[in-house]
């Protein structure tokens, strides 16, 4: 069966007569696919962030490093204070580095707020491999 003049459209292009096959219909779409392909990425993503928000981002345990003192070539002193639930503990990581950047000490410590208050002050020596220049707290987490 070949195509007339007058089951063409105008403006269409006009191909001979089985060259190229016959002509697929426009595809339909899919808006619930669409839909639901959405709704699976923002619940992964979603889950994505209370994941990471739960193991890096509790705002309760929020520490501040008062001082640094006592530097020689093998130890820095660090004075820090934490920010704890009433009458906590937490762990914190500490480190030294070097002028250059490189860490040349890292430690956890444990401090606990007296009963009834929500930050602990502590002191804390550590012992370096090389002279450091700067004492800092890295992070801090509940106590174990």
């Amino acid at each position: 069966m070949t195509e007339t003049h007058a089951t063409i459209t105008p403006g269409a292009p006009v191909f001979p007569p089985g060259r190229y096959g016959r002509r697929r219909e426009p595809g339909r779409r899919r808006p619930a696919l669409v839909a639901l392909l959405a709704t699976a990425l923002v619940a992964t993503l979603g889950l994505a962030a209370f994941s990471m928000y739960g193991k890096y981002g509790d705002p309760t345990y929020d520490a501040q490093v008062i001082t640094y003192t006592d530097i020689t070539d093998s130890q820095v002193v660090v004075d820090f204070r934490v920010t704890v639930p009433a009458g906590g503990s937490a762990t914190c990581v500490l480190r030294a580095r070097s002028h250059d950047g490189a860490e040349v000490a890292r430690e956890e410590v444990t401090v606990a707020a007296p009963p009834g208050e929500s930050q602990a002050a502590a002191r804390h020596r550590l012992a370096t491999t090389a002279r450091p220049f700067i004492g800092e707290v890295v992070r801090c987490r509940p106590a174990d």
